[in-house]
């Protein structure tokens, strides 16, 4: 008899096997997943890499943007005379040496320890340059009034104090003397400086020596008195005096001591510690005051970063654009509509097509040295002048408006030719008074991104001569001028560290025409671009 409570065995059914479909499937998915990885990954390495480019443009561009200048309040008593052939007048502007004597004269008077030292005069010359003085003249000349009256002019440093000022050159450190001690001086003129507290000068000591040996500079302030640090034994230090008030000789309890630690020994610098106490002495006096550099947008290119511009290259590129502008968009958009609209399609219209879109990769510097055989050898045309830069980069953006201009045409639908030529409409007349109207968005969408182009290129520019140094602003497409991108290249060949921080603001400049001329063309595009 069988026992119907013994359990039956209940198999376990393995899990179904996926199919070959399913496999593919699931395989393709996974591809298609690291596929948008991959993909995500390109565009935020572009993002960080643009991020970082712009970054780096942006620090190094914006000490430029701003300049530490020395304020001076002269008395202009120079007046203009005649000179040379009778009734010829003495331009003042070109009178520079008596300017800056009156400038000299008001430094030697903020600092009276130069009156007998022909060297320390010698290197006061050092904190303003000659030409500086230019706008002092400039303004005599346009305000004969102010001859005779005292008046108040803001003169920039030069480039070397300008970027010490700004943290540049060396790395620095101030220490307060909590206890300054007992000042002496001997019979050479050598002072020495005892500190109050028990244990000398420890903190100076640890940080007199650089790790490769050399020794760092020490400069002492005590209250408004400038001194340079020559020893340091224990409690006592051997200074040298720059420049302020003469100093009282005695305890300096009470006084405010502090000492300026400059990482650099002085023969590693440019600029001397003399130097540096006059600029900070001006700075305490409230004569040296940080003003937007103005002169970056009005002054053309000069020997001193201090006194250069780019006003010059803006007006340049300009007038180059402007001519590149009215040479290349009528002709590359006529020659689009007559390839796409009215040429037979044959072997010789092929061969047209070819070679433009051939000519669209050919490299900028070769329309350099066309436009150098062509214009300046074969007919002459002045070197350095926008009319010959604007010839030259429009030969180099006409293969771009030809093709941009012939995808804008294709662009509109057939129907619109058909329906104007089905009312009576002519060939030409269904082209220019339909079809074009139509295709202008992608035309002028097409034109601003090759002037854009053009905007940027300079190798083809050099080969015609626009790398020339240009000290005057021009007026017309027939002066010599150079443009943003030659300015660019030149300015950071420069042998001065100030050239640097003046590189990156005219490639911020640049960078702002390009991004206003694309936004340009993105507005256009997303105001008359129509859908069919």
């Amino acid at each position: 008899m069988t026992d119907t409570n013994t359990p039956t065995d209940v198999s376990v059914k393995p899990a179904p096997k996926l199919s070959t479909a399913e496999k593919r499937l699931k395989k393709r998915r996974a591809a298609e997943a690291r596929f948008k990885a991959y993909g995500q990954l390109a565009i935020a390495v572009a993002i960080a890499a643009l991020i970082t480019l712009g970054w780096s443009i942006a620090t190094k561009a914006s000490s430029a943007f701003s300049r530490y200048e020395a304020v001076f309040d002269l008395t202009l008593d120079i007046t203009p005379g005649t000179a040379g052939s009778p009734g010829e007048e003495t331009v003042v502007a070109s009178n520079l040496t008596a300017f800056y004597g009156l400038v000299q004269d008001d430094l030697r008077q903020a600092f009276p320890e130069t009156e007998t030292d022909r060297l320390q005069r010698l290197e006061l010359t050092e904190l303003i340059t000659r030409l500086a003085v230019l706008p002092m003249a400039k303004a005599l000349v346009e305000t004969p009034e102010l001859a005779g009256q005292q008046h108040r002019f803001t003169l920039p440093l030069s480039d070397d104090l300008d970027l010490f000022l700004k943290g540049g050159l060396t790395q620095r450190e101030t220490i307060t003397i909590a206890q300054p001690g007992r000042l002496s001086v001997s019979e050479d003129g050598t002072y020495t400086f005892t500190d109050g507290g028990p244990n000398g000068f420890p903190a100076l000591n640890q940080k007199r020596v650089r790790p490769d040996g050399q020794e760092r500079a020490f400069l002492v302030q005590l209250d408004q008195t400038w001194f340079e640090a020559k020893d340091i034994t224990g409690a006592a230090m051997q200074l040298t005096y720059l420049t302020g008030p003469q100093p009282i000789i005695g305890e300096q309890s009470g006084r405010v001591a502090s000492v300026l630690i400059l990482n650099e020994p002085e023969g590693n610098r440019t600029i001397s510690n003399r130097l540096i106490a006059w600029t900070l002495s001006l700075k305490e006096q409230g004569r040296i005051e940080r003003n937007f550099n103005k002169g970056l947008f009005t002054r053309a290119d000069s020997t001193h970063p201090e006194l250069a511009g780019a006003a010059a290259a803006i007006i340049g590129s300009l007038f180059t654009m402007l001519i590149t502008a009215l040479f290349a968009i009528p002709v590359g958009v006529l020659a689009a509509i007559y390839l796409e609209e009215f040429a037979p399609k044959n072997r010789l219209t092929n061969l047209i097509e070819v070679n433009i879109n051939n000519l669209a990769a050919v490299p900028s510097i070769v329309f350099g040295l066309l436009g150098a055989a062509v214009f300046l050898n074969t007919f002459g045309m002045p070197r350095s002048i926008p009319l010959v830069g604007g010839l030259v980069l429009g030969l180099l953006v006409l293969p771009t408006v030809i093709i941009t201009s012939r995808a804008a045409l294709q662009a509109v639908p057939p129907s619109i030719r058909t329906a104007a030529l089905g009312l009576g409409a002519s060939k030409t007349q269904s082209v220019f008074h339909h079809v074009l109207p139509l295709a202008a968005p992608g035309i002028l969408t097409g034109s601003i991104i090759g002037m854009a182009r053009a905007l940027g290129e300079t190798a083809p520019l050099l080969l015609i001569g626009m790398v020339a140094f240009v000290a005057e602003i021009p007026s017309s497409v027939d002066d010599e001028a150079t443009v943003l991108p030659v300015l660019i290249y030149k300015w950071s060949t420069g042998a001065e560290r100030a050239w640097e921080p003046m590189t990156s603001a005219v490639i911020i400049i640049l960078l702002a025409f390009l991004i206003v001329m694309n936004l340009l063309a993105v507005l256009l595009r997303r105001r008359f671009e129509r859908r069919w």
